[in-house]
C-alpha cells in the first residue's frame, strides 16, 4: 500500500471539491443570500484539509490496484463529509447526520432526501445540493484524472474502482484522454438539455438544477413535487428522453461520434436495455390505462417518465406511483433492481450483469442436457472469460447479502415491510424514492439515526459497487505489499 500517495490523492480530491463550491458561492452572492459567508468558510476548511494532505511527500508515485480501491473508497467518504459542511454552516440542515445523509445522497446520485420543503431553501443550497449530483455522476476521481496533467497509467486502477459496471476500460490508449472524452460527452448532454428546457419556458436556475439531476441520474429537484410541479408535457418529454440517454453506456456515444455504427447496432446490452424499457412501458400502460388514467395518451405520458426515471435510477417523479395497481408497482421494483447500462451514470445491478446472469443460467441448463459439450458464454460475439462470470455471480450474491442485512436493520424501526424494503432498494440502487412513507410524495426524514447511517452506507456501497467500501474492512487489505 502506498499510504502517502493515497493521502495525496484524497487531498487533490478535496481541493477539487473546494473549487466546485465556487459556483454555489456565486449563486449566493448574486442572490444576496446570507449563505455567502458559510460557503466561504466551507471552501476554506475543505481546501485547507486538501492542501494539508497534498503537502505529504511520497518517494514513490506509482499506484497499485489496492491503492486505487482505497483512494476511491476513502475519497468518496471524505467528499461526503466535507460536502455536508454547507448544509450545516448555512443552517439549512443543522443535524450532522441529516446533513451527511443529504450529502451522500447527492454525491452518490441517489436523490433520497430528508428535506420536507426544498422550495424554502436558499438558491445557493439548492444549487450545491444538485451540483453534488453532477460531480458524482461521472465520478469525482475521474474528474481528477481528466483535469490533472500529471496522471500516469496506474490511474486505471482508480477508474476501475470508481466506474460502474463489471469491466470498465480505456476508450483510447491514454487513461487521461479517456476521462476527458467521458466528461466531454457528459458536459455536452448536460448543455443540450439545459438549452431544450429553456426552450420549454423553464427558468435558467431550474433548468440547471434539473439538467444536473438528469445527466447524473440523480433526481434532486428545486420543487417539492419534483418535475410534476411544471405540469408541462414538453418538459416531461425532454427529461424522459435525457434520462433514457444517460442510462446508455457512454462509450457508445464515442463510437457513434467516430461513425462506428456497427458497434452500436450489435451491442447486446443496449438492445436489452431498450427492450426492458419499452416492455415495462407497454405493461404499465395496459395496467393503468382506463383505470388510474382516463386515456391511453395520459397513461403513456406518466408510464414512460416513471419507467425511464426508475430504470436509470434518476428518481424524478411526475406521478404518485405508490397508488398505481400492484402489478405496475412490482414492475417498477424489478426495474429498480435491474438499473441502467454499465458505463452510464445510472445505478442498479446493471443490464450487462442481468444479461450475463441469464446467459449463465442458460448455459447451466444446456450442460444438464449435454454434459460433454463445451458451453461458453458470449456477449457481442465475444467469449466472456470464466473469471468475469464468477466475479459477476459473486457480486450478485454479495449484493443480496448486503440488501438482506440492511433490510433487517432498518426493519427494527417498525415502519412496515414495504417502507423498510424499498428504502434499502432505493438507496442501495441509488434511485431515491421507494414506496410507503419513503415514496415519491414522502421522504426519509422520519427514519432513526441508525437507519439513516445504514442507508448512507448503502448509497456509497451502491455507487461504488460494493468492493471498494467492503475492502476497507478487510485486515489483509491494509498490509504492506504491492498488488
Amino acid at each position: 500500500m502506498n499510504y502517502r500517495m493515497i493521502a495525496k490523492s484524497i487531498g487533490t480530491v478535496l481541493c477539487i471539491e473546494a473549487a466546485c463550491m465556487l459556483p454555489s458561492l456565486l449563486v449566493a452572492f448574486i442572490c444576496r443570500e446570507a449563505t455567502t459567508v458559510p460557503f466561504i468558510v466551507s471552501m476554506l476548511i475543505t481546501a485547507v484539509a486538501g492542501l494539508a494532505l497534498l503537502s505529504i511527500k511520497s518517494p514513490i508515485s506509482r499506484l497499485y490496484s489496492r491503492d486505487g480501491f482505497a483512494i476511491v473508497a476513502l475519497g468518496w467518504i471524505h467528499i461526503s463529509v466535507f460536502g455536508a459542511l454547507p448544509f450545516i454552516l448555512c443552517g439549512s440542515i443543522p443535524s450532522v447526520i441529516d446533513a451527511f445523509f443529504e450529502s451522500v445522497s447527492g454525491f452518490s446520485t441517489t436523490g433520497a432526501s430528508i428535506l420536507e420543503n426544498v422550495e424554502a431553501l436558499p438558491k445557493s443550497i439548492l444549487f450545491w445540493r444538485s451540483f453534488t449530483h453532477w460531480m458524482g455522476g461521472m465520478g469525482v476521481l475521474i474528474l481528477m484524472i481528466a483535469i490533472l496533467p500529471s496522471v500516469n497509467a496506474s490511474t486505471i486502477n482508480i477508474m476501475k474502482a470508481e466506474s460502474p459496471g463489471p469491466s470498465p476500460g480505456k476508450i483510447v490508449p491514454k487513461i487521461s484522454e479517456t476521462a476527458k472524452i467521458l466528461y466531454t460527452i457528459y458536459i455536452v448532454l448536460t448543455v443540450i438539455q439545459v438549452v431544450l428546457l429553456l426552450a420549454g419556458g423553464m427558468p435558467l436556475f431550474d433548468a440547471l438544477i434539473h439538467a444536473f439531476g438528469t445527466a447524473s441520474t440523480g433526481g434532486f429537484s428545486s420543487k417539492n413535487t419534483s418535475v410534476a410541479a411544471y405540469g408541462s408535457v414538453y418538459i416531461e418529454t425532454v427529461i424522459t428522453i435525457f434520462m433514457f440517454l444517460c442510462g446508455v453506456n457512454f462509450t457508445l456515444y464515442y463510437m457513434v461520434s467516430k461513425r462506428n455504427f456497427k458497434t452500436l447496432l450489435r451491442d447486446e446490452e443496449l438492445r436489452f436495455y431498450i427492450g426492458i424499457v419499452f416492455t415495462a412501458i407497454i405493461l404499465i400502460v395496459l395496467n393503468t390505462g382506463g383505470t388510474v388514467y382516463r386515456t391511453i395518451g395520459e397513461s403513456i405520458r406518466y408510464a414512460a417518465f416513471q419507467v425511464s426515471s426508475v430504470i436509470t435510477t434518476t428518481g424524478y417523479s411526475t406521478a404518485d406511483f405508490s397508488i398505481w395497481p400492484t402489478f405496475s408497482q412490482v414492475i417498477l421494483i424489478l426495474l429498480m433492481f435491474i438499473g441502467a447500462s454499465a458505463g452510464s451514470t445510472g445505478g442498479g445491478l446493471k443490464c450487462i450483469r442481468i444479461l450475463l446472469l441469464a446467459k449463465i443460467i442458460k448455459r447451466e441448463i444446456a450442460k444438464i442436457n449435454h454434459p460433454s459439450a463445451v458451453q461458453t458464454v458470449k456477449i457481442n460475439g465475444r467469449i466472456v472469460d470464466e473469471e468475469t462470470l464468477s466475479g459477476i455471480m459473486a457480486f450478485f450474491f454479495f449484493w443480496m447479502l448486503i440488501f438482506a442485512l440492511s433490510v433487517l436493520i432498518v426493519s427494527l424501526e417498525g415502519k412496515g415491510l414495504i417502507t423498510s424494503t424499498t428504502a434499502v432498494i432505493a438507496t442501495l440502487n441509488n434511485i431515491g424514492p421507494g414506496l410507503g412513507s419513503v415514496g415519491p410524495m414522502g421522504n426519509f426524514a422520519d427514519l432513526s439515526v441508525l437507519s439513516k447511517l445504514v442507508l448512507s452506507v448503502c448509497m456509497i456501497v451502491g455507487r461504488l459497487e460494493i468492493y471498494p467500501i467492503m475492502l476497507l474492512f478487510t485486515p489483509s487489505f491494509w498490509k504492506r505489499g504491492n498488488i
